[in-house]
């Protein structure tokens, strides 16, 4: 028996002093407090730059979707717009990811990640973003704002000549993505929740610790929650009570959640499998291929506005529009309607997920809550926790992201009461999709060589 093997194993107590020490010890570093003081001042022009990108996505979807058309004597958008706007979306991506540094960011269809782009990629991001969300790209700008976020850190690094390190390449992307992505979802926390699962901190270890704790979370509040509705008891909690009556949920509604995000994961997984197998297509070649997927998705907003009469805006575009109106007059939608949306907007997802530039999150966020709406009339089931349901699981299966993706729909909801159906359809969802045969990758874009420290 050799010595190392014969000394017995550190107790868990001075493992954790051990990392405790580590942090202390990181902390004392001027390095590390260099990185986090130029983190607090790089908040500043990074949140104002990617609000008023995003006002000007805004202002210009609106131009060409609404103003456009009403300028022309239309009240909606025709049957044929959406072709000739993605037509135009596909032909300037595809110059941009054939002709710039950075190929306008990563594919959507091969997930988040928390790299920002250089400073020799952002034109290119910024380029393929604007051509892309505003000309109706079923995409979200999640995406464009974390790299457009993460390469402003490290541009305005350079241009105060900060010492470059792989740390605080790292550590400074990831603060720039974080203060550009906090515009968007309207939180810092969910930007700080969605970072640090996208940075994969703690790694498979992480979700395999977590997974059982927001399983046993959602059953304990189902618990807490149910006994205290079923039998008039309460008991003492921490809690902030809203003057809002929110949905009372039942047994219906937790056994239909949990069914409706096996159905909803296995079919986001199909839709990401789709949007991958569509990047293999582009690949090949980017400037004939890029279009044809982009008028592919237009057409699909084409053939929903004839089969329905309905705006194409609703199979076009993120569908955060569409997703405020589905909240606020879920009636108005029939079930025709909400198959054609499910179906049309779906396939057109998948193109664009292969061939333009965006974010995931959305489009899922739309179609998991008109899931929920559609099967809203199943015995037990009310339309609040099915569309919560349907946004958790949606949302969990495209990012792969159980965590973030609670904090987002429960933030967006803003009560408590839905929160344990949320809990479990996302890790029902994730189980689901995990579990489902992976498919091919998206063709990755060459590693970018830059003065950034980064690849």
């Amino acid at each position: 028996m050799t010595a190392s093997s014969a000394r017995p194993a550190a107790p868990p107590e001075s493992e954790e002093s051990a990392e405790a020490d580590r942090l202390r010890d990181l902390l004392r570093t001027p390095g590390y407090r260099k990185v986090l003081f130029f983190s607090s001042l790089i908040g500043i022009p990074v949140s104002l730059a990617a609000f008023w990108f995003l006002a000007a996505l805004h202002e210009a979807e609106h131009a060409l979707w609404a103003d456009l058309p009403k300028a022309w004597g239309w009240a909606t958008p025709p049957a044929w717009w959406p072709l000739p706007l993605l037509a135009v979306a596909g032909a300037v991506v595809g110059l941009v990811v054939a002709r710039l540094p950075g190929a306008g960011g990563h594919v959507p269809a091969s997930g988040l990640h928390p790299g920002g782009a250089s400073a020799a990629a952002l034109p290119g991001v910024v380029v393929a973003a604007a051509a892309s969300l505003p000309f109706g790209a079923v995409l979200g700008p999640e995406a464009p704002l974390i790299a457009l976020g993460g390469g402003l850190a490290l541009l305005f690094r350079r241009l105060v000549r900060a010492p470059a390190t792989p740390q605080s390449t790292a550590l400074l992307g990831a603060a720039g993505a974080a203060a550009a992505i906090a515009a968007i979802f309207g939180n810092p926390l969910v930007a700080a929740v969605l970072l640090i699962e996208v940075a994969g901190v703690g790694g498979p270890r992480l979700f395999v610790i977590l997974l059982p704790a927001l399983l046993s979370s959602g059953i304990g509040g189902i618990v807490f929650t149910g006994f205290g509705r079923w039998t008039g008891l309460e008991t003492a909690g921490l809690s902030v009570r809203f003057p809002t009556a929110p949905p009372r949920l039942d047994t219906g509604d937790v056994v239909w959640s949990m069914v409706l995000a096996v159905g909803i994961g296995a079919l986001v997984h199909l839709m990401i499998i789709g949007g991958r197998l569509a990047a293999v297509f582009v690949a090949a070649a980017p400037l004939v291929r890029t279009l044809l997927c982009a008028v592919g998705a237009g057409g699909c907003a084409a053939l929903y506005t004839v089969v329905t009469g309905r705006s194409p805006v609703e199979v076009a575009s993120s569908g955060q529009a569409a997703l405020t109106q589905l909240a606020a007059d879920p009636h108005a939608w029939s079930v025709g309607a909400l198959l054609a949306v499910l179906l049309f907007k779906s396939v057109a997802y998948a193109l664009c997920l292969g061939s333009l530039r965006g974010g995931l999150v959305f489009p899922v966020l739309f179609l998991g809550a008109a899931v929920g709406v559609l099967l809203a009339p199943l015995p037990g089931l009310g339309v609040i926790p099915g569309a919560s349901a349907g946004m958790a699981a949606a949302a969990t299966a495209a990012l792969r992201l159980p965590v973030s993706s609670v904090a987002l729909v429960v933030l967006m909801l803003g009560n408590s009461e839905t929160i344990p159906v949320v809990i479990l359809a996302a890790v029902t969802a994730f189980a689901t999709s995990e579990l489902l045969p992976r498919g091919p990758a998206a063709a990755p874009r060459p590693p970018e060589k830059t003065a950034d420290g980064a690849a």
